[in-house]
């Protein structure tokens, strides 16, 4: 399987001057062959561009395109087919997933990289050369576990740069802790395990707060001048350590519960509809639950585990995992419930994580009140409310 290591660099002045020039020709060779294709109407595919990128270069227009190496210019032109094949099949039904929208114009203050492949880079004595660039020095936090395939440079918005390896890299056999675990998702605390388990998230509401500042700050300052690109670098920078603590907290916990456990299952969440919840919206965009389930399916990869995923249909948090018995929807605010059939008190997040684990191994979470004769109800009914406590504010 293959996988991305990620490092840090400090580039020269004079070499953050050639990585200027080498992002604005990738950008240009993108937003050319894009234009050229909605001027047409038609997408001419990767040859037909290369062929008029060679022509190009030739000209007193784009002559300068040859100061840079030909190699990332040439993955520019394959990353803009991959994204026509990608909008393509999203049309026709063919890929799965969210629809993918027609490629877009790059711009000069978004996130920059240019791609290198074997015939332009190379390795040796801790620096990586790339082609008409020069020794690039980065931080190697951990060895590369084999030879990269390609190399991709790139400077994000608040002007850090990386260099990105990919790599082949083998599965790992190591013997799990537990068979089996299931995890409910949510917004107080993060995810609670079957085992009892709880993770809390890190909080974000100070940076955010100063997220939402700066971009009102940004709103009153004038279009191109210096102290607009400034605040703007600022609330770059603050959803980088809003990010870098998330996916800081998210690698632990996957890696955490992947290593530990067999056999991995998650709830198939909605995000995109509970988003549209005003209340809720900014809390939820800011935890990262898809981030999360990305991290463990790949972990899963590595280490020979089993993920699995429910559907977001099965009523987790509507039935009782000790008796079975199906109390209906309740209410955000109530998080302990008094089951009325068995007597015994359910936490409302480790009920659902419990519910979950029984669903994603095969059992039927109401297994022992297959033949009950009654519904799901909207809200809990009059005489069950009285049963129904709520969790002491914290």
């Amino acid at each position: 399987m293959k996988a991305r290591y990620q490092y840090r660099f400090y580039p020269t002045n004079q070499q953050q001057k050639r990585l200027r020039s080498l992002f604005g020709c990738v950008r240009v060779v993108w937003n050319d062959a894009l234009a050229f294709s909605k001027e047409t109407d038609k997408y001419l595919g990767y040859n037909k561009l290369a062929g008029l990128l060679t022509q190009t270069k030739k000209t007193d227009e784009r002559k300068w395109l040859s100061e840079v190496s030909s190699v990332p210019l040439q993955q520019s032109l394959k990353a803009i087919d991959s994204a026509y094949k990608n909008f393509f099949d999203s049309c026709k039904g063919k890929r799965k997933g969210k629809k993918v929208g027609y490629p877009k114009f790059k711009k000069r203050t978004n996130k920059q990289s240019a791609t290198f492949v074997t015939s332009g880079f190379s390795i040796k004595n801790g620096s990586v050369y790339l082609a008409k660039i020069g020794n690039l020095t980065p931080i190697w936090s951990r060895a590369l576990p084999s030879e990269p395939s390609s190399v991709t440079v790139i400077k994000d918005c608040a002007d850090r740069y990386f260099l990105s390896f990919v790599i082949e890299i083998e599965s790992v056999s190591t013997e799990a802790i537990n068979q089996s675990i299931g995890i409910d998702l949510g917004i107080k605390t993060f995810a609670v395990m079957s085992d009892g388990t709880k993770a809390v998230s890190p909080s974000y509401k100070k940076l955010d707060r100063k997220v939402r500042s700066f971009q009102k700050k940004l709103a009153r300052q004038q279009k191109n001048s210096k102290h607009r690109n400034k605040t703007r670098l600022k609330i770059a920078k603050t959803h980088n350590r809003i990010a870098d603590t998330r996916k800081d907290f998210l690698h632990k916990l996957s890696t955490k519960v992947v290593s530990e456990n067999q056999t991995i299952i998650l709830e198939d969440l909605n995000v995109s509809g509970m988003v549209k919840n005003r209340k809720l919206s900014r809390a939820i965009s800011l935890l990262g639950w898809r981030e999360f389930r990305t991290f463990c399916e790949a972990k899963a990869e590595k280490y020979n585990r089993d993920f699995r995923v429910i559907s977001r249909w099965e009523p987790t948090s509507q039935i009782c995992n000790d008796c079975g018995y199906k109390w209906g929807k309740l209410d955000l605010s109530i998080r302990s419930v008094l089951c009325i059939n068995c007597g015994i008190q359910q936490d409302r997040d480790e009920n659902a994580a419990k519910n979950i684990n029984k669903v994603g191994t095969g059992h039927r979470h109401d297994s022992k009140r297959t033949q009950r004769q009654s519904k799901t109800t909207l809200v809990a009914s009059v005489v069950e409310a009285s049963r129904i406590t709520a969790a002491s504010a914290q």
